[in-house]
């Protein structure tokens, strides 16, 4: 159980407010028989991963760790728009969920704006130092080194996170908030310290050996006396405070041109890196236009290069959008063949065509073209599986690691929408925490193809268009996505996962759209993933065994997999918003007013 976090006063007496007239903000039912709910009645193989909905009246905040979720809460029922909560919970993360929430990695924010009927989106994506070259990740033989791409320094991109959270804030806030004011609940958490408990426990062992290649990890993220952490510990990061106050006080500029900067460009020489302090006070997130989709009669707007989940996941449906999916069955393996046929084929594309569109060309437009997905779906036979080897000639590929990205989703009574995804890249990133600042670092540049056709960590093959340049953006998988019907948000969702995060959002999409799914049953349908190499297909533990028989039955590879990142998630529905916190990780909450 998690322990209770001291809240502001405001919080205190919206959840007093919530117990006494039935409203206020909405949080889990720890006893979800209690009360039953349409959510209860899901397909025995979807009972593996439990998620009770949260239906709020008014606004929704959803993310994988509860103090974040309380934190911006509280800042839309202070009057704070979806924008302010984002940040809000942005900077939280950095201190509650430090495997992946940060301040020293990147990610892709898309923030619909609801007075103007316009989403936007902002790419804060790692750049790589001026010195990387195509061959920075080879050997002395000119193979691919993982150990470099990976586990050194050189991995490290420039930081994107504290540019793109304060992009955001100036360009699309409220003006309720000062940034010191959104970033003061992180600095305090980081101050007065979290248990260590649960899933912070967990990942803080298991990367234990990598904190222990660098005396300012181990300071920490070990314990003084270097005895391994146990329930009941309490994690405080002083310097990760300062750290906060520092930019609340002066904002981004403290952390590309001042002291924070030497810092990290200290800790990544002093490793063996390139990064100099040119490359970070260059660094520049991007406002750009999302890519756009129709399915059904919905709209699709996600992310654009150089993530390529959005192209991929608006591709995927445009094929599926000529098969009828919905008279198949919901998790029923003629559905889920037809899924399993687009990802090859996406992911085919993916390795060959997509790269940082700012550097190489990458032709989207054709790739999200009805007439282009036509001409795929052709080549689909709704009886067969269809051989790797056929859609493109044979590359070398791995089983992808785990990594560590997080997803969070926010709806406002405003009618503004935010999907942010940000990551390190790996759990706790390099493992390098930047001196005194508090601040890990990512080794997000495994993501460029080190060499074409020699996959990343994640088996995700690319080619030159991804290869390691200057100032490159490496290729993504993130997926943040809002579902648009008349102009309106009705599905705000992304998740982690690497390599699965665009198969993930898909299956949500699918399952909201053409089976009609409430979002908690959308998000807890066990999924499968399919990636073209390796030519295998990855599924859930929930997905029954009778399935997986009648899927190897039409010629498909199954592999069992690990569970498929969370993908936190708000449906805007007539009866109010839903928010579905996926139970796949521990410590999630929806929390709404």
């Amino acid at each position: 159980m998690t322990r209770p976090v001291r809240l502001a006063t405001t919080t205190l007496l919206l959840l007093l407010a919530a117990v006494l007239a039935g409203s206020g903000i909405a949080r889990e039912r720890k006893h979800p028989a209690d009360k039953p709910n349409a959510a209860l009645t899901e397909p025995a193989s979807s009972r593996f991963v439990r998620i009770e909905p949260v239906v709020a009246r008014r606004g929704m905040v959803v993310t994988q760790e509860r103090q974040a979720s309380l934190i911006g809460a509280d800042i839309l029922a202070r009057g704070g728009n979806a924008i302010d909560a984002a940040i809000a919970v942005g900077f939280a993360l950095a201190v509650t969920l430090p495997k992946a929430g940060n301040l020293g990695g990147g990610g892709f924010m898309l923030v619909h704006l609801a007075k103007k009927n316009e989403t936007v989106a902002i790419d804060y994506r790692e750049t790589a130092p001026a010195a990387t070259t195509a061959d920075t990740f080879l050997d002395a033989d000119g193979n691919a080194d993982p150990q470099k791409s990976r586990f050194s320094a050189l991995a490290v991109g420039v930081p994107g996170t504290v540019a793109g959270l304060t992009t955001a804030l100036a360009a699309f806030g409220s003006g309720h908030f000062t940034l010191a004011e959104l970033i003061a609940p992180a600095a305090k958490l980081a101050r007065e310290g979290i248990p260590v408990e649960g899933d912070l426990l967990d990942s803080l062992l298991l990367a234990a050996p990598r904190f222990q290649r660098w005396p300012s990890s181990t300071a920490i993220f070990a314990k003084a006396d270097g005895s391994p952490w146990a329930a009941g510990d309490r994690l405080v990061q002083t310097q990760l405070a300062e750290t906060l106050d520092t930019i609340g006080r002066e904002g981004p500029r403290a952390f590309y041109h001042g002291p924070i900067a030497d810092k990290i460009v200290s800790a990544v020489r002093g490793a063996g890196g390139s990064m100099t302090r040119i490359d970070i006070e260059s660094y520049w997130p991007v406002i750009r236009q999302p890519v756009r989709g129709s399915y059904r009669g919905f709209d699709i707007v996600s992310m654009s290069p150089p993530s390529s989940g959005g192209v991929h996941l608006i591709e995927m449906l445009n094929i599926l959008e000529g098969f009828p999916i919905s008279s198949l069955g919901f998790g029923k393996p003629a559905a889920l063949h037809l899924m399993i046929e687009a990802m090859k084929l996406a992911y085919a594309d993916r390795a060959e065509f997509m790269g940082d569109r700012d550097q190489v060309e990458v032709p989207v437009e054709r790739l999200i073209s009805k007439d282009y997905a036509a001409t795929l779906r052709a080549g689909i036979d709704p009886n067969h599986a269809r051989p790797a080897d056929t859609i493109r000639p044979r590359s070398s590929a791995l089983d992808g690691s785990g990594g560590n990205t997080t997803h969070y989703s926010i709806v406002d009574q405003y009618g503004n929408a935010v999907a942010n995804t940000t990551s390190l890249n790996f759990n706790y990133g390099l493992g390098l925490v930047a001196g005194n600042t508090g601040i890990l670092l990512n080794n997000t540049l495994d993501d460029f193809a080190a060499k074409p056709g020699v996959p990343n960590a994640f088996g995700l093959i690319g080619g030159a268009a991804n290869a390691p340049a200057p100032r490159k953006r490496p290729l993504s998988s993130m997926t943040p996505t809002i579902v648009l019907k008349d102009g309106m948000p009705v599905l705000v969702t992304g998740a982690p996962g690497g390599s699965r995060i665009i198969t993930t959002v898909l299956q949500v999409v699918i399952n909201s759209i053409d089976f009609n799914r409430p979002i908690a049953q959308a998000v807890a349908a066990p999924r499968v993933h399919d990636q073209w190499r390796p030519d295998t297909v990855l599924i859930e533990p929930g997905v029954p065994a009778a399935t997986r028989r009648a899927l190897e039955k039409l010629g498909h590879k199954i592999t069992a997999g690990p569970l498929f990142g969370s993908a936190h998630s708000i449906a805007v529905t007539p009866d109010g918003i839903v928010g579905a916190a996926d139970g796949r990780a521990e410590g999630s909450l929806a929390a709404g007013f």
